[in-house]
This record gives C-alpha cells, sequence and structure tokens, in this order.
C-alpha cells in the first residue's frame, strides 16, 4: 500500500487550522476547499462571485503547482455557492482556467452559507500522469 503524502502550504494556512491542503496517495491528490478568504489578501473582505471564483481558483492553481501538477491534470471539481443564481457568472470565471476546454467532471451544489462569508469555495482532485 503506498503511503498516503499529506501537503500543507504554510503561506496559505488559516491560522492553525486542523487541515491540509492536500493528500496525495501518488496517483490522486484529493485539493481541500478552497475560499477566496483563504488567500491573506482576502482575509475579512468579500467581493463579486467572479472576484471570489478567480482567487478561490488561483489559490487552488498554486496548491497544484506546488504539486508539480496544472488544471489540466484535474479529473473531478466541487463548487460550493451560497448563492446558485451566480452560477452563469461563476461559469464563464471557472471555465478559463482550463486547458483548451479540458474539462473534469463537476458537481455544483447550493448551501446555505460558507465559511467568513465566502459566495463560493471549491475543491478538487487531480491526477498525476504516468
Amino acid at each position: 500500500m503506498t503511503e498516503l503524502s499529506r501537503i500543507t502550504l504554510d503561506d496559505l494556512m488559516v491560522e492553525a487550522a486542523p487541515y491540509c491542503h492536500a493528500v496525495d496517495d501518488g496517483q490522486l491528490v484529493f485539493l481541500a476547499g478552497q475560499l477566496a478568504q483563504d488567500d491573506p489578501a482576502w482575509r475579512g473582505k468579500s467581493g463579486s462571485i467572479e472576484e471570489e471564483t478567480t482567487a478561490a481558483m488561483a489559490l487552488l492553481g498554486r496548491v497544484l503547482e506546488r504539486l508539480g501538477l496544472g488544471f489540466g491534470d484535474v479529473v473531478r471539481v466541487g463548487v460550493f455557492m451560497t448563492d446558485l443564481g451566480d452560477f452563469t457568472r461563476m461559469n464563464a470565471v471557472y471555465q478559463s482556467f482550463f486547458p483548451d476546454g479540458l474539462y473534469p467532471a463537476r458537481t455544483c451544489v447550493g448551501v446555505a452559507a460558507l465559511l467568513s462569508g465566502a459566495k463560493i469555495e471549491i475543491d478538487c482532485v487531480a491526477r498525476r500522469r504516468t
């Protein structure tokens, strides 16, 4: 059995939160959900759905990059939104992160609330190419 590697990026940690940014089993990498507010520049702020989607996706991109991966390696995404009426606007930003239309399987769920008053949280699973 392959050992799991747990990855925590100190520059992205929110205080002493009990989680890691990714768990890598050697082939699949599971990334924790990201909010715009997880970025130190966003703490205590909110923005439009486009701004928060961009920030959350950029944070996922930073984690992927540190692991030698990119959005083209993402195979599944979970999107959690407090207002599904923002879906079309979120989707316009979201799709711009994936190369050549290589979109992963995705679930989008409406939720009552997210931490820090966020409008959106996004997580994903990526696969290492062999």
